[in-house]
């Protein structure tokens, strides 16, 4: 049962590789469509990295914001546009997305008891033209809004601006843990009265400034599009990555019931570690994401054997899916629990601080339509993995309860507990 306290996720919007609406998003899911294409982020690139998860309908390569073009259904004023990043773009469409979902107007969120919670690297890119044209023209001719549309806190700087949010208004930075932490916190203000509603927005830049730097760490597979993503795969090379935006509305089941509003799904409970290890990978026994999962089934008041589907952090990297598969085994073969788990990063790419607030509103996706995604290109599974129950194709089942994991590089890791309603 879902605990009376328990948030629950009543609005969901997308900007991302396999979709940008609710109904796409969950085809691409249903039918295992790859949103990675052959992509070459630089014309002088010398990587080899020749796939990306591409977002479609948007583009915002120009280095001015008066070029950028958005789908024909949003309508921004210029000055809205001037002050955001690429990535401050997806999050605010995702956000409007996940506001009308809710059966809610833009204007309802500016109240002392709602608040948003956004999660980003902030955007290399502009630092990258502001520093420039800082250098040539000097300090005081830069661009007045460089601070607010290049630092981590871009979107709490603009979404909080743009929604007119009087309650909290945190930024997260834990890597690729990042917007897990925002969605967590954000449910730990409702379990705790401060807040009635949370709007949860993360968030990244799709470009070579933000995804090739990994390159450097050989973290990017090298493989073609049609094979580059495949976790828990022997093949394995490195992740393909992407970026986009995803937003939540998370509410107290007291105010959605008098709303008469549908939920996805309920927040049940949460956990967190860290590795305490290395810099850019996970203990190689999982012994912190075990932690993590452990301090969640226990938040929810759960064992292992409720958990009928997981959406694994697993990126596509050597170490790092290895690193899962063992934390999982070690949580749920005592209990001779066996859920099926698979990585949907197999069709969307790793989109870094977004990643954990797409899986979860993934989850919530499924959660609504009883789905198991599959786990796309693994043809041959790596025997490190081969304890857990690895699904190649979408299937249905019938799912009470969920798990979604995130991992992130100085071994930040946070579990989250979805149910439903």
């Amino acid at each position: 049962m879902t605990p009376p306290q328990a948030p629950w996720i009543t609005g969901l919007g997308f900007v991302t590789s396999i979709g940008n609406t609710r109904e796409t998003v969950l085809e691409s899911l249903r039918t295992n469509r790859s949103g990675i294409e052959p992509h070459r982020f630089l014309e002088n690139d010398r990587s080899n990295v020749r796939a990306a998860g591409t977002i479609k309908e948007f583009d915002l390569s120009s280095p001015n914001w008066a070029a950028w073009t958005v789908p024909d259904r949003y309508r921004f004023r210029r000055p809205v546009l001037r002050s955001l990043p690429p990535h401050g773009v997806y999050a605010l469409c995702a956000a409007l997305d996940a506001i009308a979902d809710a059966n809610l107007e833009p204007e309802a969120l500016s109240h002392p008891r709602i608040g948003l919670h956004g999660a980003s690297a902030g955007s290399m890119i502009m630092v990258h033209r502001f520093l420039e044209e800082m250098y040539r023209n000097g300090a005081r001719r830069g661009n007045p809004l460089a601070i607010s549309s290049t630092i981590s806190g871009t979107l709490n700087f603009n979404l909080g601006a743009y929604f007119k949010i009087q309650g909290a208004n945190l930024g997260f930075s834990s890597a690729c843990a990042s917007s897990s932490h925002a969605l967590a916190y954000a449910a730990e203000e409702i379990r705790t009265g401060r807040q009635d509603a949370m709007l949860v927005v993360g968030a990244e830049d799709f470009n070579a400034e933000t995804l090739l730097p990994f390159a450097a760490l050989r973290a990017l597979s090298t493989r073609d599009a049609s094979e580059a993503s495949r976790p828990f795969d022997r093949k394995r090379d490195g992740f393909v990555g992407t970026g986009g935006a995803t937003a939540l509305l998370l509410e107290s089941a007291e105010r959605a019931r008098d709303r008469n509003v549908r939920p996805y799904a309920a927040v049940q409970g949460w956990g967190q570690s860290s590795d305490g290890a290395e810099i850019a990978a996970s203990h190689p026994e999982g012994l912190g994401l075990s932690r993590a999962i452990s301090q969640a089934l226990a938040d929810a008041g759960l064992g292992p054997e409720s958990i009928d589907y997981i959406n694994a952090h697993a990126t596509s990297t050597q170490v790092g899916d290895a690193s899962e598969a063992r934390a999982i085994d070690s949580v749920f073969s005592p209990a001779r629990a066996h859920p099926p788990v698979s990585s949907t990063k197999g069709i969307t790419g790793h989109g870094l601080s977004l990643s954990g607030a797409l899986e979860a509103a993934i989850c919530a996706l499924c959660l609504r339509h009883d789905l198991v995604p599959g786990n796309k290109n693994l043809t041959e599974i790596d025997p490190e993995c081969a304890r857990l129950n690895l699904p190649t194709a979408p299937h249905t089942a019938a799912l009470r309860t969920v798990l979604s994991n995130s991992s992130g590089f100085g071994g930040a890791n946070v579990a989250l507990v979805l149910g439903r309603v």
